[in-house]
């Protein structure tokens, strides 16, 4: 069937809750097509596929967009077009993967693929989708050729998608872009096809996703993965011959390429990235300052970073002048920039990054210094690190001499990621335990949960209270850094990276009290209370027990299966005890 066949409505108007579950359903299983329409299974994935190209008259314009029925803004689709090409001055002859990201347009409807939004309740904090954004994982071709106008052959094939799985779609686009751009929009409807075939990305599974002709095998993490550890898809085995890629990372990029230019600085800049400071990485190309960017947001994983980030950015985005002002403070943002006119417009920002092509080291790298600000005139400055920034801590030295005699040994550049990722995670371990520590005292003690009263309010986070703490059960019980991790703390205590998980650990515990509070009413004989009540006070305790099995129905509250059932029967129970006209009353009454 081909793609402008299909359904126009799509994945918005569907029932959601019975398509949730047969979105959730095998694909080939009885519940396949359970209320579920096509691009269901494919909104999961993606939002749209788009082809951008170059148009003498227009410029860039979005020339295919499909599913047909997939809605973009004008805005969207304005970014979309001059985030899918490099810069003229980058030069990039062939082909260049790279991907960025912009904001949503605002007002937008909420389409089916929201309700699984449940399978993000699973996922590390980090791989969480933000609703305000979609990522553009860009494949984009330039050719010499004679036949045109122009003189070259200038394409982009896009996946706009929520998800930050930027190796998934990188490994997607190598395997269908270059035969796409030989058989053109047929290909394409296929391609899509397939991916309306794929199970859902349930975190935790063995997933298996054909592509026109191969599949792919990988596994999304969750959150109860032990951080640094990626549980390997193994590659084939007798019965997985068909497979042929296995992915081992959905997301994670090549750190140790990425900070190979800034060898000597990994430790300041992830202070930096920590503390939510304003950075531009200014590259030669996309695939290089996409790929530095996302580098530099993992350097403190398993923390999220909670600022905006963009690793591509260029001076048509919507949000330029927002991000370029002089007349405030530069926001906390991370860029990644070609274009030379930004040495100039982004002088004023405090910390950037100069990159040149990224290429691994045959020898040991030099020490570099850090540069000051004023010595960064134009993007031919020598890279390096430009900036006034004084780290808080001291350097560690091991670190730096484990990967130089890597480099001396050609140790691999995965075994080399492997060591560079091990240490931030230990660095951001080392420096998070404390607060983590200090913010579960906060809990207050499950004897003070009474069913007959609201649950207990967490007591507030005191920022001399947690300084206290650090003497006896600070960072040097787990890192042997020694530095200013007292001032590191304040400074982080300001940052949006700090507001953004104290709101994450502060919801985690509100729901942990709310379940421990639902526990407590299922161990009360509830049909007794209701005996030595009025039928008033006994049918408010009804309703009051419906909306508690509806907030933990919605807020997916940590609750067993079986303590949602006792208090399902306790309700019924309680019910049954009642008048006959109350009970049909109550028994037709949902929750409210």
């Amino acid at each position: 069937m081909s793609l402008r066949e299909r359904s126009p409505g799509g994945a918005v108007e569907a029932g959601e809750d019975a398509a949730a579950a047969a979105l959730l359903a095998e694909p080939d299983g009885p519940d396949r097509c359970l209320s579920l329409l096509p691009w269901d299974r494919f909104s999961a994935w993606l939002h749209c596929v788009c082809v951008v190209g170059f148009d003498l008259e227009l410029g860039q314009a979005v020339e295919v967009i499909y599913p047909p029925h997939s809605k973009l803004t004008d805005k969207e689709k304005t970014n979309i077009c001059y985030l899918s090409f490099p810069d003229s001055n980058s030069g990039c002859l062939g082909d260049t993967q790279f991907c960025f990201r912009f904001r949503r347009s605002p007002g937008r409807k909420v389409s089916l693929c929201c309700v699984l939004d449940q399978l993000d309740r699973d996922l590390p904090v980090y791989l969480k989708k933000d609703p305000a954004y979609y990522y553009g994982y860009v494949y984009f071709r330039q050719v010499r050729d004679k036949s045109l106008k122009r003189g070259y052959f200038q394409k982009s094939l896009v996946l706009i998608s929520k998800l930050p799985y930027v190796h998934v779609f990188r490994t997607i686009l190598k395997q269908i872009a270059p035969e796409y751009f030989e058989k053109s929009e047929a290909f394409l409807e296929a391609v899509c096809s397939d991916v309306d075939h794929w199970p859902p990305p349930i975190p935790g599974k063995i997933l298996h996703l054909p592509i026109m002709g191969i599949i792919m095998k990988l596994r999304i993490p969750t959150y109860r993965d032990k951080p640094g550890t990626t549980p390997i898809v193994q590659n084939m085995h007798q019965a997985d011959a068909q497979i042929s890629v296995a992915l081992p990372t959905v997301h994670e990029v090549d750190l140790f390429r990425c900070f190979c230019p800034v060898f000597f600085h990994i430790q300041m800049l992830w202070e930096l990235v920590l503390l939510g400071e304003p950075l531009v990485v200014m590259a030669p190309s996309p695939s290089e300052s996409s790929e530095t960017v996302l580098a530099l947001i993992s350097c403190i994983s398993p923390l999220k970073y909670c600022s905006d980030f963009r690793p591509y950015f260029t001076i048509h985005d919507s949000e330029f002048k927002e991000y370029t002002t002089r007349t405030q403070a530069p926001p906390s943002v991370i860029l990644g920039v070609t274009n030379p006119f930004f040495a100039k417009t982004l002088q004023h920002w405090p910390h950037i990054i100069r990159i040149g092509d990224i290429k691994l080291p045959g020898e040991v790298p030099k020490q570099v210094k850090v540069k000051k600000l004023k010595n960064l005139k134009t993007l031919d400055s020598k890279p390096g690190v430009y900036t006034s920034y004084k780290p808080y801590l001291n350097k560690d030295e091991e670190i730096v001499k484990q990967l130089q005699k890597g480099v001396q040994q050609k140790r691999p550049t995965e075994a080399q990621s492997v060591i560079l990722r091990r240490y931030f995670l230990e660095l951001t371990e080392s420096f998070i335990i404390p607060l983590e520590r200090y913010v579960a005292s906060l809990m207050p003690l499950q004897k003070c949960i009474s069913p007959w009263k609201s649950p207990p309010q967490l007591r507030q986070f005191s920022q001399d209270d947690f300084m206290k703490t650090l003497e006896k059960a600070g960072p040097q019980l787990t890192s042997g850094l020694k530095g200013d991790w007292i001032g590191l703390y304040r400074h982080f205590l300001k940052s949006p990276n700090f507001d953004g998980w104290f709101r994450s650990r502060q919801k985690e515990m509100t729901q942990k009290l709310e379940a421990l509070h639902l526990e407590a009413l299922c161990n009360e004989n509830l049909v007794f209370w209701s005996q030595k009540h009025t039928e008033v006070e006994t049918v408010d305790l009804v309703l009051k027990l419906k909306n508690k099995l509806l907030q933990a129905d919605r807020e997916q509250l940590p609750v067993k299966t079986d303590t949602l059932k006792k208090l399902q029967t306790h309700i019924n129970d309680i019910i049954l005890a009642l008048p006959d006209d109350l009970q049909d009353i109550l028994l037709k009454t949902g929750t409210t």
